[in-house]
């Protein structure tokens, strides 16, 4: 009898599980919404932290010009904002965002608010520089610092006579409580430029975060409330890159860094479901100078000698990978009734 209880219950539990892959596999993705073929992989190769230093800048820049990276954003708060702004006059085709930052993370390489400190005292930590951890934020802002510095951010750009493709953030700050994502989602409705957040099927991303159903669903009500505001939505996000350094017991050097990251993107590209797909990495040129700065130069450099590599854009073109940018998503957008 308790044997034949168990059964039933396997039985169930199988059951379930093929309901539900079902129902997932027939739900409308955010990509065939926008025109995308029903079970097509589209990929965003995004490039973070864009504007932190020269590396930052010229690994961005490569490896979409001569890699398969499609997109990059901007740190505003930060020193080499001129350099890649002065390349974006010369190549206004660069889809380029803006990375909102609220943090300063590395020990000696620091930079303060865009916005007056005294207008944002909860953003600035006791030497005038902005926190180093997305805690700190979270403990010391208020939404309404966090609102006004994102809009210095964005108002920034657009007086330098930039207009960002999307907006996204550095280091998850405006996803850390639901007044952030709220101030982060307005700005970004208000300015009708798109903003990086997750509203499909999330696979990866709910893996990564162990979301719970609550979590899934309001991610899934925000993604509508994007749609319904006339931008495009994202179906996932792909955010492990920097959580994979070059094993310790493999030498450094730019060959093993780069069959490393190459392989990580390959089983990146494997692993993700149909839909539309924001993969997070930071590509920084090889240098002698950014281990000064930080100590993820390997994680870095790796990103960058990966999507140069001719073998992963052979990979991506076998397995029909569709690239595109965020200009492209809402070009779509705005196409679609």
């Amino acid at each position: 009898m308790h044997t034949s209880i168990l059964s039933l219950a396997r039985l169930v539990s199988v059951v379930f599980i093929l309901l539900l892959s079902r129902a997932q596999a027939q739900e409308t993705t955010w990509a065939e919404r926008l025109g995308y073929p029903k079970g097509a992989k589209v990929v965003v190769f995004h490039v973070d932290d864009v504007g932190m230093s020269w590396e930052s800048n010229r690994g961005a820049i490569e490896s979409m010009t001569q890699g398969v990276a499609t997109s990059c954003s901007m740190m505003m708060p930060c020193p080499w904002i001129p350099g890649i702004f002065r390349y974006l006059k010369e190549h206004p085709e660069m889809d380029a965002g803006l990375h909102l930052t609220l943090t300063s993370e590395w020990r000696d390489y620091r930079w303060k608010p865009v916005s007056d400190r005294q207008d944002v005292p909860g953003l600035v930590d006791p030497s005038g520089m902005m926190w180093k951890s997305v805690e700190d934020v979270v403990r010391h802002a208020t939404a309404d610092e966090v609102e006004k510095e994102i809009r210095a951010q964005v108002d920034f750009a657009l007086k330098l006579g930039f207009r960002p493709t999307h907006l996204d953030s550095h280091m998850g700050t405006l996803f850390a409580t639901p007044a952030f994502i709220q101030r982060y989602i307005k700005v970004g409705i208000e300015h009708k430029i798109p903003v990086m957040f997750p509203g499909g099927h999330n696979t990866l991303i709910a893996d990564q975060m162990r979301s719970t159903a609550a979590d899934k669903q309001m991610a899934k009500g925000i993604g509508k409330m994007l749609w319904d505001a006339g931008l495009p939505v994202i179906d996932d996000l792909h955010n492990t890159s920097y959580d994979v350094p070059l094993p310790k017991d493999v030498s450094p050097t730019a060959e093993h860094i780069r069959k490393h990251k190459t392989a990580f993107y390959k089983q990146a590209i494997r692993d993700i479901r149909p839909g539309i797909t924001y993969v997070i990495m930071h590509c920084n040129k090889p240098s002698e100078h950014f281990e000064n700065i930080s100590d993820s130069k390997l994680i870095r450099e790796g990103d960058f000698l990966a999507m140069t590599d001719p073998e992963l854009r052979a990979f991506v073109e076998k397995e029909g990978v569709i690239l595109t940018t965020m200009r492209e998503l809402m070009s779509r957008r705005q196409s679609v009734k």
